[in-house]
C-alpha cells in the first residue's frame, strides 16, 4: 500500500487557503502537512521536508508560481491553482500534473488529486517490484473500467498517444491514461530505452536496426534523430564482431 500523499498549500490569499485545507482533509489519501503564503516559505519547505504535491497558485508577491517552477525543476508534482486562465500552457510546458482554475469545485479538486494518486501508485509499483524481482517484475495499469496486469519482461514496445500510452506486449495491447514521462520514469534504464520522443522500447528486444528504425517482432520502432547516437550507443555496446 502506498502511504498518504503528504501536501503543501501555496497562496496568499487565507480565503484560497483555507478551501483546499478542507479539501484535502476530506480526502483520506492526502495528507496536509504545510501551509505557505508565498514561493520563498515553499522553498524552505522543499528543501528541509519531503513532499510529494503541491498546490500552488500562480499570481503572488515577490515571485509567481510559474517563476518558481522555472527556478527548482526538482520538484514533486504540481497542481497550479490560479483564477487566470491565460496561463495554462505555460503551466503544461512546465509539466505540472494539474491546472485549477478557482473558485475551485470540489469535483474538479478530486480529479486532479486522483490524477497524482495513480501517477504515485504506478511509480510505487513499478519501483518496488522492478528493484526486486526484475524478470517477474510486473505493475498494474487502468483499461477502461479494469485493472491490467502487464509483465515488465513482456513488453514489446511502449508508444504515446498524446494524453495516453499503448503498452505493446507479447499478450495483446493496452491503453492507459499516463503520459509517458511517467513510464519512462519508472522504468529500469538498463533494461528500457527511449528511442523516439513518443516510442520507450525493451534493449533485450531488439532484433536489427536500420537507417532511422529499428524492429521489434515484426514491429518497425522509428529512430529520432535526437535520439539515434544513443539508442546505437546503447544497443550495439562493445557487441559488434569487426574484423
Amino acid at each position: 500500500m502506498v502511504n498518504k500523499l503528504r501536501c503543501v498549500v501555496v497562496d496568499d490569499e487565507p480565503l484560497a487557503r483555507d478551501v483546499l485545507t478542507k479539501y484535502i482533509e476530506v480526502v483520506d489519501y492526502l495528507e496536509l502537512t504545510h501551509v505557505c503564503e508565498n514561493a520563498l516559505e515553499l522553498n524552505q519547505c522543499l528543501d528541509s521536508h519531503t513532499i510529494d504535491l503541491i498546490f500552488l497558485d500562480i499570481q503572488m508577491p515577490m515571485m509567481t508560481g510559474l517563476d518558481f517552477l522555472q527556478m527548482r525543476t526538482e520538484r514533486p508534482h504540481v497542481i497550479l491553482t490560479t483564477a487566470f486562465s491565460q496561463y495554462a500552457l505555460d503551466g503544461f510546458q512546465q509539466d505540472v500534473t494539474d491546472y485549477l482554475l478557482k473558485p475551485i469545485t470540489f469535483n474538479r479538486f478530486f480529479k486532479a488529486a486522483e490524477k497524482v494518486r495513480k501517477m504515485h501508485e504506478l511509480k510505487f509499483n513499478l519501483g518496488s517490484k522492478a528493484s526486486k524481482e526484475p524478470e517477474e517484475a510486473y505493475f498494474f495499469i487502468k483499461c477502461e473500467n479494469k485493472y491490467e496486469k502487464i509483465y515488465i519482461d513482456k513488453i514489446l514496445f511502449i508508444k504515446s498517444l498524446q494524453n495516453y500510452v499503448v503498452i505493446h506486449t507479447n499478450e495483446g495491447n493496452y491503453m492507459t491514461l499516463l503520459p509517458l514521462k511517467t513510464v519512462e520514469e519508472n522504468l529500469n534504464s538498463d533494461r528500457f530505452l527511449k528511442v523516439h520522443k513518443s516510442y520507450i522500447v525493451p534493449i533485450s528486444k531488439i532484433e536489427s536496426i536500420e537507417s532511422h528504425e529499428l524492429l521489434i517482432k515484426g514491429n518497425k520502432i522509428p529512430i529520432g534523430r535526437s535520439f539515434k547516437d544513443e539508442t546505437l550507443e546503447k544497443v550495439l555496446k562493445n557487441n559488434v564482431l569487426k574484423k
